[in-house]
């Protein structure tokens, strides 16, 4: 088995920022053919404009809550580069919620931006890559990786709309891993915690006291750089974990082997 995904095409969403722009990076210096996709244009041009030459990395910008701006995307990825894949649903979004009060949307919002957009592009996506893998009976036929949150497995008061729909979104992952291996399509997530996420920055500006609670409360001492989570994707894409689906692997320097930590899991 090999870890290449060079020649591979790949949708990352969530890729303007953050570990969606550290993976979209990473597969292209790797020479996957690369779409990016965002609600940040800017964002996006800037990054695509500073690729280097011979990288073969398009973008794409819309609100992916939207059905139409789904089928889109897809549409973009194929007219640039003819297949897809691989997809990774790095798209999502952390926010307080308050558990009292019955007012919050933090709930709807999360499970719409985190669970649903994640499950109706993958949904749009794995019926194209069961199109284009028509007659082939080896191989696998697409690789769907999904990031999670140590979210989904501890508790934290400020957190409960993220932490359900990082919960769901597991769940998620394994139903339709069930539901796409008969199709040559596995579908693995990336769980992770102690790893310097665009979220969690913010949040050490914020509270800059959060680095050194986790640090305490990670047995390996540290937060991780984006590539970490970056690199076990690129492991899930891969023809590597050709037998590997419906697992949530955990990337958090052991974090959630020890008892809880006071700052948010982001």
């Amino acid at each position: 088995m090999s870890f290449s995904i060079d020649g591979k095409t790949a949708i990352v969403t969530g890729a303007a920022h953050g570990i969606g722009l550290a993976i979209a990076r990473h597969f292209s210096a790797l020479g996957a053919n690369v779409m990016c996709a965002d609600m940040d244009e800017a964002g996006l041009s800037k990054e695509v404009a500073a690729v280097p030459d011979g990288a073969q990395v398009e973008y794409f910008a819309g609100d992916l809550r939207e059905k139409l701006t789904i089928a889109n995307l897809l549409s973009a990825t194929l007219d640039s580069f003819d297949q897809v894949d691989i997809l990774v649903n790095a798209s999502r979004q952390v926010m307080p919620s308050d558990v009292l009060n019955q007012d919050d949307k933090s709930v709807e919002t999360m499970l719409e931006q985190n669970v649903m957009t994640s499950l109706r592009l993958s949904q749009l996506v794995a019926k194209r890559m069961i199109k284009q893998s028509a007659g082939q009976e080896l191989g696998q036929a697409g690789s769907i990786v999904n990031l999670s949150s140590v979210a989904a497995r501890r508790a934290h008061p400020d957190l409960l709309a993220y932490s359900m729909s990082t919960a769901a979104l597991d769940q998620m992952t394994r139903s339709m891993a069930v539901g796409l291996a008969p199709h040559r399509i596995r579908v693995n997530a990336v769980a992770f915690g102690s790893v310097m996420s665009s979220s969690l920055q913010m949040a050490l500006k914020e509270q800059p006291s959060f680095r050194k609670d986790i640090e305490n409360h990670t047995p390996m001492g540290r937060i991780a750089p984006a590539s970490d989570v970056a690199e076990t994707v690129q492991y899930l894409a891969s023809e590597s974990s050709g037998f590997v689906t419906g697992q949530i692997l955990t990337v958090d320097g052991g974090r959630t082997l020890i008892d809880p930590v006071e700052a948010p899991a982001h």
